[in-house]
């Protein structure tokens, strides 16, 4: 099916984004939009309620759109890096709800949880625990990001710099050194082979420099298409990524 006739019988597509505070959630998601602007708010109703994203305010229902990009909806779990049960239960309600939506365009098609590595958190949280212990997504496949995961670099480099590699070489090789050390560290081992882990997430993605103005969400786009288990959301999405041309072509080429 032709991008635009997905488009036009579907719509928007409608993502929910799950974090702790400074996870760089907004950061992420003006990425992907393409913008430096802050989104419009807006309740089931339709009406603009920017005003409403004050914490005590939020309602995890409430719409997230970029005028960059009105063709991604977005909803944020703000208040569920608390671990209160009562938000716990809010976020829980709200997957199981947007599941089970007859229209297509009201469903949740994806779930992008952030997961800052930056040197103060680089353990899970007791709620990160409990979302993928007790929480079933059924088919909406949820996207673990490890933001922030430049911060490792600088890790990455004293290990090299200790092994005699020399400052140049060092500076060049810390990037593929850290994401090679943590593919096999112990985050990943507990995400996925942990048996306290009952509902391990579809897949993850590393990204790191998001505050940068040159930064690349490449990798995050990749890895949401590809968890996508139905073509015409796949064809959905990646069409509505607006600022990823290359890609877009590959997918148009190989479907």
């Amino acid at each position: 099916m032709d991008p635009s006739e997905i488009r036009k019988k579907i719509g928007r597509f409608r993502i929910l984004i799950i974090g702790r505070a400074n996870a760089g959630k907004t950061t992420i998601l003006q990425r992907v939009c393409n913008t430096r602007e802050n989104p419009e708010i807006y309740n089931s109703a339709g009406e603009n309620v920017g005003i409403a994203m004050l914490r005590g305010l939020h309602d995890i229902n409430n719409e997230m759109v970029f005028r960059s990009n009105p063709g991604f909806v977005f909803h944020d779990s703000r208040g569920f890096e608390a671990g209160s049960e009562s938000e716990f239960d809010k976020v829980k309600a709200f997957i199981a709800d947007r599941s089970k939506e007859t229209r297509i365009q009201n469903r949740l098609h994806v779930i992008w949880y952030c997961i800052p590595v930056d040197e103060a958190s680089r353990s899970f949280t007791r709620v990160e625990m409990k979302f993928f212990s007790e929480c079933d997504t059924g088919s909406i496949p949820v996207i673990v990001l490890f933001t922030k995961f430049d911060a490792l670099y600088e890790i990455a480099y004293a290990e090299l710099r200790s092994k005699g590699v020399s400052r140049e070489k060092a500076e060049e090789l810390a990037p593929k050194h850290a994401e090679d050390s943590f593919a096999i560290g112990p985050q990943l081992k507990f995400l996925y082979n942990s048996k306290d882990i009952q509902h391990p997430p579809t897949c993850h993605v590393c990204l790191p420099n998001m505050d940068k103005d040159d930064a690349d969400c490449g990798p995050l786009i990749e890895r949401t298409a590809a968890a996508l288990n139905d073509q015409v959301m796949e064809q959905l999405f990646v069409s509505t990524t607006q600022n990823n041309l290359e890609l877009c072509m590959k997918y148009a080429v190989e479907k």
